[in-house]
């Protein structure tokens, strides 16, 4: 089965090797703070850290320092987070990545695998408003491959974290059932047990405009085209209603940040929806991949979706 992730947004930067350098470097000098390297610049909440040098051996196990304590609701596993970070390698003084120079905080959702193991154990437990250090061994990170060319193999690797706000994400959409009474459309079943949703294709011709309606309408906010939202969806041709791509399949949700979609049918089909629905968004090769084939689908193919728009970030 393809994944849309992939096709859809910007790799996630944490299990990709599409980390950006830095020209920002940390102190020269190897400087220690409970075993961890000394934030040398930007020490409060919300500021662009810089890092020094680590100095001796590198912690074998998992090892958090928190920094300063936010007020905010303890962190769980199946929460969405959002965080600004830095990270870089323990022998090195420059920054492999980090999220304050791009003015656009980063999305996780815990347990969905989207990141290292160490990233989810480390943010697991955590107080929203806090600033964290975690220094994370090989196994907990990218092991023996590493991530090139930023990150070498066995590398142990020291992020600093800043929590800025974490959702719990509810298991389905809700709200009323919106009446489905044309026939040249697909059908979305309406259950809310957080179970994947029918999807019945007609055996008509495609529309030939972007078709964006509810299934079951919520009385949530709209969603922005500069949102972030967390979804369930399936995804299915329309030429023979094979389903491609389904979260329920792995049981996690997928971060869509909308202004890096570039799906532009699925992107309009969700602006302007109220989150906590399910819509059903119908998008023709003009508003999907056009007269190319991508990842196994067809050229030229019309795609469905039924859309739960659980939360926004």
């Amino acid at each position: 089965m393809r994944r849309l992730a992939g096709l859809l947004v910007v790799p996630l930067l944490l299990l990709s090797t599409a980390a950006c350098g830095s020209d920002d470097k940390g102190s020269d000098s190897a400087s220690m703070t409970n075993g961890l390297p000394t934030i040398t610049a930007g020490q409060k909440f919300g500021e662009k850290p810089t890092l020094a040098k680590g100095e001796g051996d590198p912690p074998k196990e998992l090892k958090v320092n928190v920094i300063s304590e936010g007020k905010g609701a303890v962190t769980k596993k199946g929460d969405a987070l959002q965080v600004n970070y830095l990270g870089q390698a323990w022998d090195s003084t420059t920054p492999f990545d980090n999220s304050f120079d791009r003015g656009q905080p980063f999305d996780v959702t815990l347990g969905a695998g989207q990141v290292i193991k160490g990233w989810e154990q480390g943010l697991e437990g955590q107080k929203v408003g806090s600033r964290l250090e975690i220094g994370i061994p090989p196994e907990l990170g990218y092991g023996e491959a590493g991530s090139p060319p930023s990150i070498k193999p066995n590398a142990t690797l020291v992020f600093v974290v800043d929590i800025l706000k974490a959702v719990t994400i509810p298991k389905s959409a809700t709200g009323t059932p919106v009446a489905q009474d044309d026939k040249d459309l697909p059908i979305v079943g309406t259950n809310t047990d957080g179970k994947a949703p029918s999807l019945t294709v007609p055996k008509t011709d495609p529309p030939t405009k972007l078709v964006s309606n509810y299934v079951l309408e919520s009385k949530g906010e709209a969603v922005k085209a500069t949102d972030t939202v967390v979804v369930n969806y399936v995804a299915a041709l329309w030429k023979d209603g094979k389903v491609f791509d389904s979260t329920y399949t792995s049981g996690k949700p997928a971060n869509f940040p909308l202004p890096q979609l570039t799906l532009k049918g699925l992107k309009d089909g969700l602006v302007g929806k109220k989150v906590g629905s399910r819509v059903l968004i119908v998008a023709p090769p003009s508003e999907a991949f056009g007269d190319k084939e991508q990842q196994g689908i067809p050229k030229n193919s019309t795609l469905v979706f039924a859309v739960d728009i659980l939360t926004k970030m």
